[in-house]
């Protein structure tokens, strides 16, 4: 009885453990969120925004939070959230720790699609112009160009097994997406390729209201076929073999996955810009506070720690006190950065071992 008791003991040990981190995370989380709405380059006393808040009065202060700071925090949760769920899905899929949206291609599939949109069939839209069904063009097209990349780069994966190999290859896949945007730039009109260029400078504070519905509704979308893909994820990370052993549908499973990815990622790519590092690091972070290799546990973890990174990276760069703002993508590259060497070299490490 004792040996019973010890053993109950041990396996309810890790439940409380994970919801306590858990815990913790969306503590932190919530905590970000605020500080990102409180802190900008514009110093508003903390009296005086919970004074318009709760007063609800129209003012420059009023339209600093609800206009600007408020759409940019929530725009910084979604794509954290996407990004690493993405990068999470991707890493399993491939069973390749280097995997993420920027570093495999997928960020510049998607900017294909918004190219071929915008400098291809349309020299009316502008940033300012897109509305209603503008903005799912735009979407829709980053998810097609994410999605053809995905299906390469699995396709390159079946025929290749070394990591470093299909690395290198997503990283020419890219460098070629690149050439071929470039073309299209040479042969663009300059109303197009003004549009253009103001786009690929976009960040997370540009979104118009109708935008941010559209990012809101299509990362939830691909949340929800992330979850779905729970299962699958946990028989996909053992192997081929073993998926099909336990009766499980590969090409279904791999159609719902990349599904999921192309969407969350090409949708962030689409409004945002390509934001890189946050794919490939955030998911390594969330197994290494956990770590556990199950993705019911992995993917929430995910989904806090991303919004967490995202967060504290979109505070960073407005340099709360200073008129001058960062570029949210190079502070993300400086967090993700140290996490992805850090990985190299334990693997490095294991292998050395071994």
């Amino acid at each position: 009885m004792p040996g019973t008791k010890q053993q109950s003991y041990n396996q309810g040990t890790p439940g409380r453990r994970f919801s306590l981190i858990f815990a913790g995370l969306l503590f932190i989380l919530i905590v970000s969120f605020i500080l990102d709405i409180f802190l900008g380059s514009v110093n508003i006393k903390i009296s005086e925004i919970i004074n318009t808040l709760l007063s609800g009065a129209d003012g420059v202060t009023r339209q600093i939070l609800f206009q600007f700071r408020l759409p940019k925090a929530i725009t910084a949760l979604m794509v954290g959230i996407a990004l690493s769920t993405s990068g999470l899905q991707m890493q399993t899929l491939f069973r390749n720790p280097m995997a993420g949206p920027y570093v495999l291609g997928l960020s510049s599939g998607a900017s294909l699609g918004v190219a071929f949109v915008i400098m291809g069939f349309s020299s009316n839209l502008s940033p300012d112009a897109i509305k209603g069904i503008g903005n799912w063009a735009i979407a829709v097209s980053s998810w097609i160009g994410a999605g053809l990349v995905m299906l390469l780069i699995m396709i390159i994966s079946s025929k290749v097994k070394n990591i470093m190999t299909v690395l290198i290859l997503g990283i020419m896949l890219s460098s070629g997406i690149s050439a071929i945007v470039s073309i299209m730039q040479y042969f663009s009109n300059e109303t197009m390729l003004k549009t253009y260029i103001v786009w690929t400078m976009g960040s997370l504070g540009n979104l118009t209201s109708s935008q941010l519905n559209v990012l809101v509704m299509s990362v939830m979308a691909g949340i929800f076929l992330c979850f779905l893909s729970v299962k699958m994820l946990n028989a996909l990370i053992i192997g081929d073999e073993y998926s099909r052993s336990i009766g499980l549908n590969i090409r279904l499973s791999r159609i719902i996955i990349i599904s999921g990815t192309s969407l969350l990622a090409g949708t962030v790519t689409a409004f945002c810009g390509p934001i890189g590092f946050i794919g490939v690091a955030v998911p390594h972070l969330a197994r290494m506070i956990f770590k556990t290799s199950d993705h019911k546990i992995l993917i929430p973890a995910s989904i806090l720690t991303g919004g967490i990174v995202m967060l504290i990276s979109d505070i960073i760069s407005q340099m709360p006190g200073s008129d001058n703002v960062l570029p949210v993508n190079s502070v993300t590259s400086l967090i993700g950065i140290p996490v992805v060497i850090w990985v190299l070299l334990r693997d490095q490490k294991r292998r050395d071992i071994f």
